[in-house]
């Protein structure tokens, strides 16, 4: 059985932190620095709580499958058997998800910042997902 506290309070501060910064009467209040810091809070939790989830994904198909299985997948075949044992609903989605998290040492640049918030947003419904899923099945 997996002790999933980290990974529930991590989903949680993401769901909080993306709950503020699509607040726009909030947004709207604050001054450029401060937006910036919000939005740059974002990112830090998505690429947190993007670590968390494939690593207790890893876990749980190591305990219920073996290790033989996960043990030096690409990120891909991880996703693809994550999928096959119904913890995530697309490969495709948790590689985007994972290339954003790959960009997370550029967001110095204004650009990649924006579309890596834009994924954060995205991601967070099937880091929700992944959660309950593990949990219905974390026995």
């Amino acid at each position: 059985m997996l002790d999933l506290s980290a990974l529930q309070r991590a989903v949680m501060s993401l769901e909080a932190v993306i709950g503020e910064t699509r607040n726009e009467t909030f947004m709207a209040s604050l001054n450029e620095v401060q937006r910036s810091a919000f939005i740059a809070g974002a990112i830090q939790n998505f690429e947190f709580t993007y670590e968390l989830c494939w690593k207790f994904m890893k876990r749980w198909l190591d305990l219920n499958l073996g290790s033989t299985y996960v043990e030096g997948v690409s990120r891909r075949e991880l996703f693809r058997l994550a999928h096959q044992n119904r913890l995530i609903d697309s490969v495709d989605d948790w590689m985007l998800f994972h290339r954003a998290r790959n960009q997370t040492s550029h967001v110095y640049d204004r650009k990649v910042a924006d579309e890596v918030y834009s994924v954060a947003v995205r991601f967070l419904p099937d880091a929700r997902e992944l959660l309950q899923r593990i949990e219905s099945k974390n026995d």
